[in-house]
């Protein structure tokens, strides 16, 4: 008898969300409920504080400034050639 075994990955479906909380009197309040479907589960929880989010977005942007350059409209722009290198 053939017994073909699934991986984990192949089994289970893996869930990431990132919401918004608040924190009061010993609770994490969510910004939003989560699907029905959820209830009972456990999750594991990663804090992160908002002004650190906005410092990553911040730096994130300040890269993207520092490396753009303007073209001009008339500029050539071929997309098959973009993804050949």
């Amino acid at each position: 008898m053939d017994v073909k075994l699934k991986s984990i990955s192949e089994t289970k479906q893996t869930m990431y969300k990132i919401l918004n909380a608040t924190y009061q009197n010993g609770n994490l309040i969510l910004e939003r409920k989560l699907e029905s479907i959820r209830e009972g589960q456990t999750f594991k929880v990663v804090l992160l504080e908002t002004d650190e989010l906005n410092l990553r977005k911040q730096h994130f942007l300040q890269l993207v400034d520092k490396h753009s350059f303007p073209l001009s409209q008339d500029a050539p722009f071929n997309r098959e050639q973009l993804h050949e290198r």
